[in-house]
C-alpha cells in the first residue's frame, strides 16, 4: 500500500538535483541502517534529523506528531517554586468537597459531574497556584475558560478559599430560591465569579481564541494595554471533535497569539466511552494542532513512567505506546498486572525481557496511576514552557485517568460520566488514599460531611498568599465602576428625521450611515468595533475601510490592488474594524469579547456586527445563548432581512424566521424598523440603556437585534407630536391616520388599523390608499417596530397582575379607542405578529410570508406569499366583511380585480 504521507515520485521530480551522487550516497546509508538495525532505528534517525533541521532553521516540512512520550523529559523539568506537599493536601481537600457537593445533592435529584475534575484536579491546581493572574492589578488579569464539567472542583476551592460556605456547596444545582451555585459556568447566575460561560461544548475554544485576538486588538489600537493578560482554555478531549473546538486554529497561529494556550484534558474518554477507540486521541491532536502551527507540549507519562523508558534500549517500549489504541489502554487501567504483562508487554520479545526486570506493583503503579496530568511538577513544566514561547500559541496535551482518586468503581469506567454520587464506603477509602482528617464519627446519617482545615490552617494560608502574590482570587469577574459613556452629539441621530425626499435609502444603508458618524465622535467613536463577515461591500461598508482600517497585527505588508481608488482596501495594525472572513460562529466570537470587554478588561467597547440575516441567528443561535450568558452588550444587525426583499438569491438567503429565533432569548431586544429615523432612535436608546445612564427598572446587561433591508425606499419624515419616540422603543406608534395621509374616505367610512413592521410598512401605506379610493375604507397605519417587545411587556403586565398590581400591556394603552379590527403584516412567518394577538382587544389577523422562500421578483414573491398590497387589502376587505362592515361581494371582487 502507497504511504499517503511519502512524497510521490511525480513531486520529487520537479525539484532539481544538483548533485544525483550526494543524494544518492544519503539514500544508501539510510538503506544500510535500515538493514543493518532495523527500520524503527532508521526511523528513529531520521527524526531526529528533521528535527535538528527544524531547530537550525532549515525550511522542511514540520514533523506533525513525535513519539507517544512527554515532550519535556524529567531530566528538563524546572523544579516547581511552591511546596508540592502542601498543594497536595489543598488539592485532596478539593477532590473531596468538590465529590462530596455532588454525592449531597445527588439526594435532591440535581445531578452533577464527578469523574472531570478528578482527572484534571492537578491542571487547575498548578494554574491557581503558579501561573493565573488576578485581576486586583490591572483589572484584567488572565482569562480562564473552565471545563465546566469540572465547575464542583472550582466551587470547592472557593470554598476553602473562604469565598463559598457549606450553604452554598448544599445549593449547587440548586438556584430557584437564592444562594445557589450554577450547575456550569454562568455569568449571569453567579456574575462575581465567572467570566465565561463553557459548557456549550466547542464554543469555549472558540471563543478563547477571538478573547486571546481582541486582547491584542485592544493593545494595538491603544484603548488600554492588555499584554500582559494571558488566555488559558481548559478543554475535553472529547469535546475536541465540534467543529467549533478547532475552527480558529489557524487564526491563532497566523496571529502569533503567544497570549494563549489551551491545556486538553486528555483522559481519553468523552461521555459514553473512549474518545478514540481504535485510535489515539493525542496524536491525531498533536498533528492537527501541529499542522495549524501551534506549539504542542505533550505532557503524557508520570514519573514513575522513567524506570521504563530507562531500560527501553532498543525503542520498543515507545514503538508500543504508540501502538496501542486509546481503548485499549483504558481497559489496562482496570486490569491486573499479569493481563499487563501478556497483552502489553507480550507484543514484542524485548518487551517480554523488560517486563521480567519490573514487579507488579510498579507495573499498576505506572498503568493505573502514573500520568503526567496528574503531577505538580510535570503540569508546571508545561505551563512554564506555554507562558515562555514566543510566536505561537500553544496547546498542551496532559494524559489523565477520569475518575482518578475515586476509586475503582470510577476510574476509566465507560459509564463514569453518569455516576453522580459515592457511597459512604468509597468516601471512606478516598478518605485513606488522600490521608484527609475526617472521622467515621463525621458520617451522619449515610450523610458525607465537607471537609475544611480551617480558616488559619496552613492549606489556606498558603492558598491565599499564592493568590494575593497573583493578584487576588481567580476565577473573579468584576464590573468596574464605569463612568457612564456621554452620549454621541444628537446631530447623528437627528440625520435622517427630516426624511430622504426624492432619495430612495434603504435601511441597511442608513444604519450605515449612522455609524459612520458615530464612529466620528470625538468621545466615543474609538470605542465602536464594526464586525462584518467578509461582506462589507454588501452592506455599503467599503467607505469605511480608508478612514477606519481593517485590523491586522501585521499592517499591510502588500500594496493593495486598489490603492489607486478613494474607498481602498486598507489594513492596518491599529485598524477599528474586524472583518473575518466568512466565518459567522468567529464573528460572534469577536462580538462577544468585544461586548464583555466592560467586565473582562474594564473598558466599555459598543460592537456591532453586521450580517446577511438568515445566517446569524439560525446558524449560531448557540453563540447568541452564550452573549446572554456572558452579559454581553451591543448591537447585532441582520441586513438585508425579511423573505421577499433578497429573492433573486433564493430559499438559502430568505429569511422569514430570524425575529422568532431571536424572540426566544431574553437577553436579545429583537426590533424590525421600518424607517432611517426609527433607526436612530432605537441606537440612541441602546447606548443610553448599555452604555450610559440606565433607569432603575432596566437591565443595562442586554443586547439589541435591529433588522434592516437592501431595498432602497423613499423615508420619510419622522411624524410631529408626542410620544413617538417612546412607542418606537416600546414597539408600537400610529404613523398616520387615513386622514394624515390626505386620504378623504366617505363620512362613518368603515375602519380598520393596518399594523406593518419593517419593509412591510411599504405594503401597508400603498394598502391604506387603495382602500381608501377603490374600497371606501379608512385605513390607520401603524409602525410596529418590536413584535416581541410588546410580547414582553405583556407578560411582565400578566405577572404584575397575578401580584394584585393594576398594570396595563402598552400594547393594549396604544390600541385603545382605535377603531375597527387590527390586521397586522411583516415580512417574516405569520408567527412574528401573532406574538401579540391575545392583548388587542380588536379582532385580530394577520399576513405573514411562511414556508420557504424562493427565486424571484419582490413583487412576485410578494405575491406568492400573499403580503402585496393587494393581498393586504382583500385580507382587511374579509375582515371588515366578517363584521358587516362592508358587503361580503367585495372580497371576491377585489380578490378578482387583483388576480389573487
Amino acid at each position: 500500500m502507497t504511504d499517503p504521507h511519502a512524497i510521490q515520485p511525480s513531486a520529487l521530480d520537479q525539484l532539481p538535483d544538483r548533485d544525483p551522487e550526494e543524494t544518492a550516497e544519503w539514500q544508501a546509508s539510510l538503506d544500510a541502517v535500515a538493514q543493518a538495525a532495523g527500520p524503527h532505528r532508521a526511523a528513529y534517525l531520521m527524526r531526529r534529523t528533521l528535527e535538528r533541521a527544524e531547530g537550525n532553521g532549515i525550511a522542511l516540512p514540520k514533523l506533525l506528531e513525535t513519539d507517544y512520550v512527554n515532550t519535556i523529559p524529567t531530566a528538563a523539568e524546572p523544579a516547581t517554586p511552591g511546596d508540592e506537599a502542601m498543594e497536595a493536601r489543598i488539592t485532596a481537600w478539593n477532590r473531596w468537597n468538590a465529590a462530596a457537593m455532588v454525592t449531597r445533592g445527588a439526594k435532591h435529584g440535581v445531578g452533577g459531574h464527578i469523574a472531570t475534575f478528578a482527572s484534571a484536579a492537578w491542571l487547575y491546581e498548578t494554574g491557581f497556584n503558579h501561573f493565573f493572574q488576578g485581576k486586583e492589578a490591572d483589572g484584567s488579569g488572565d482569562q480562564l475558560y473552565i471545563q465546566g464539567h469540572a465547575s464542583p472542583g472550582i466551587y470547592a476551592r472557593a470554598f476553602l478559599d473562604g469565598r463559598l460556605n457549606e450553604g452554598h456547596l448544599d445549593n449547587f444545582r440548586q438556584e430557584a430560591g437564592g444562594n445557589g451555585l450554577p450547575s456550569y459556568p454562568h455569568p449571569r447566575r453567579l456574575p462575581w465569579l465567572w467570566e465565561f460561560p463553557t459548557v456549550s461544548m466547542g464554543l469555549g475554544p472558540l471563543s478563547a481564541i477571538y478573547q486571546a485576538r481582541f486582547n491584542r486588538y485592544l493593545t494595538n489600537r491603544g484603548i488600554k494595554d492588555v499584554s500582559a493578560s494571558h488566555v488559558w482554555a481548559f478543554l475535553g478531549d472529547g469535546e475536541m471533535d465540534e467543529p467549533e473546538s478547532t475552527a480558529a486554529l489557524a487564526l491563532a497561529a497566523r496571529e502569533e497569539l503567544d497570549n494563549l494556550t489551551f491545556v486538553i484534558n486528555c483522559n481519553l474518554q468523552r461521555l459514553d466511552g473512549p474518545v478514540r477507540a481504535n485510535f489515539k486521541i493525542v496524536q491525531e491532536l498533536e498533528a492537527q494542532f501541529r499542522g495549524a502551527g501551534w506549539n504542542v507540549v505533550k505532557t503524557l507519562w508520570g514519573s514513575a513512567w522513567d524506570e521504563l523508558f530507562r531500560l527501553d534500549t532498543t525503542g520498543a517500549l515507545v514503538r508500543r505506546l504508540r501502538q496501542v489504541p486509546d481503548a485499549q489502554v483504558q481497559t489496562y487501567q482496570t486490569r491486573d498486572a499479569a493481563y499487563i504483562r501478556r497483552d502489553f508487554f507480550g507484543a514484542d520479545p524485548a518487551l517480554v525481557e523488560m517486563a521480567k526486570l519490573l514487579s507488579d506493583d510498579k507495573i499498576l503503579e505506572c498503568f493505573h496511576l502514573s500520568r503526567g496530568g496528574h503531577e505538580a511538577r510535570k503540569v508546571y513544566a508545561a505551563y512554564k514552557a506555554a507562558v515562555e514561547h514566543k510566536g505561537a500559541p500553544t496547546v498542551i496535551l496532559a494524559q489523565t485517568v477520569k475518575g482518578h482518586t475515586l476509586g475503582e468503581g470510577f476510574a476509566s469506567k465507560n459509564a463514569n460520566h453518569q455516576m453522580k454520587k459515592l457511597s459512604v464506603d468509597e468516601f471512606k477509602a478516598m478518605r485513606d488514599l488522600l490521608e484527609l482528617p475526617i472521622s467515621d464519627s463525621r458520617f451522619v446519617d449515610g450523610v458525607v460531611p465537607y471537609g475544611h482545615p480551617g480558616a488559619d490552617s496552613p492549606e489556606v494560608r498558603y492558598l491565599q498568599e499564592r493568590r494575593a502574590a497573583l493578584g487576588g482570587p481567580a476565577p473573579a469577574r468584576r464590573t468596574h465602576a464605569l463612568a457612564p459613556l456621554p452620549a454621541p452629539a444628537e446631530k447623528a441621530f437627528a440625520a435622517f428625521d427630516k426624511g430622504s425626499g426624492s432619495q430612495n435609502v434603504a435601511t441597511t444603508m442608513a444604519f450605515v450611515r449612522l455609524v459612520k458618524d458615530l464612529v466620528r465622535d470625538k468621545e466615543t467613536g474609538k470605542r465602536w468595533v464594526p464586525i462584518v463577515p467578509d461582506e462589507a461591500r454588501t452592506f455599503g461598508m467599503e467607505s469605511l475601510f480608508p478612514s477606519l482600517g481593517i485590523y491586522s497585527p501585521k499592517g499591510q505588508t502588500y500594496e493593495p490592488v486598489d490603492r489607486d481608488q478613494l474607498m481602498y482596501y486598507k489594513e492596518a495594525k491599529n485598524g477599528q474594524i474586524l472583518n473575518e472572513g466568512i466565518t459567522e460562529a468567529g464573528s460572534m466570537a469577536d462580538f462577544i469579547a468585544a461586548s464583555t470587554a466592560y467586565a473582562t478588561h474594564g473598558e466599555a467597547m459598543i460592537p456591532f456586527y453586521i450580517f446577511y440575516s438568515m445566517f446569524g441567528w439560525q446558524r449560531t443561535a448557540d453563540q447568541m445563548w452564550q452573549l446572554g450568558d456572558q452579559l454581553g452588550r451591543g448591537f447585532l444587525v441582520g441586513a438585508t432581512a425579511g423573505r421577499t426583499t433578497l429573492t433573486g438569491e433564493g430559499l438559502q438567503h430568505a429569511d422569514g424566521h430570524s425575529p422568532v429565533i431571536a424572540a426566544t432569548n431574553p437577553a436579545a431586544l429583537t426590533y424590525d424598523p421600518a424607517f432611517a429615523y426609527e433607526i436612530g432612535v432605537i441606537v440612541k436608546d441602546g447606548l443610553r440603556r448599555m452604555y450610559g445612564e440606565t433607569a432603575p427598572d432596566e437591565d443595562p446587561n442586554v443586547f439589541y437585534y435591529l433588522t434592516v433591508y437592501n431595498e432602497p425606499m423613499p423615508q420619510p419624515a419622522k411624524p410631529a407630536g408626542p410620544g413617538i419616540d417612546e412607542g418606537i422603543v416600546k414597539g408600537l406608534y400610529r404613523f398616520n391616520t387615513a386622514e394624515s395621509a390626505g386620504l378623504s374616505p366617505v363620512a362613518n367610512a368603515p375602519r380598520i388599523q393596518l399594523l406593518g413592521s419593517g419593509t412591510a410598512i411599504h405594503w401597508t401605506l400603498k394598502a391604506q390608499k387603495m382602500l381608501a379610493e377603490e374600497w371606501g375604507v379608512a385605513a390607520d397605519v401603524w409602525s410596529a417596530t418590536s413584535w416581541t417587545e410588546l410580547r414582553r411587556d405583556a407578560l411582565e403586565a400578566d405577572a404584575a397582575l397575578l401580584r394584585g398590581e393594576e398594570r396595563l400591556p402598552y400594547v393594549r394603552q396604544a390600541l385603545q379607542g382605535a377603531e375597527g379590527p387590527v390586521l397586522a403584516v411583516s415580512d417574516y412567518m405569520r408567527q412574528v405578529p401573532d406574538q401579540i394577538a391575545q392583548w388587542v382587544e380588536q379582532d385580530y389577523s394577520s399576513l405573514g410570508a411562511d414556508g420557504f422562500g424562493l427565486s424571484d421578483t419582490r413583487d412576485a414573491a410578494r405575491r406568492h406569499f400573499g403580503v402585496d398590497a393587494e393581498s393586504i387589502v382583500v385580507a382587511a376587505l374579509a375582515q371588515l366583511a366578517r363584521r358587516g362592515e362592508v358587503r361580503a361581494t367585495a372580497v371576491k371582487e377585489a380578490r378578482e380585480r387583483y388576480g389573487l
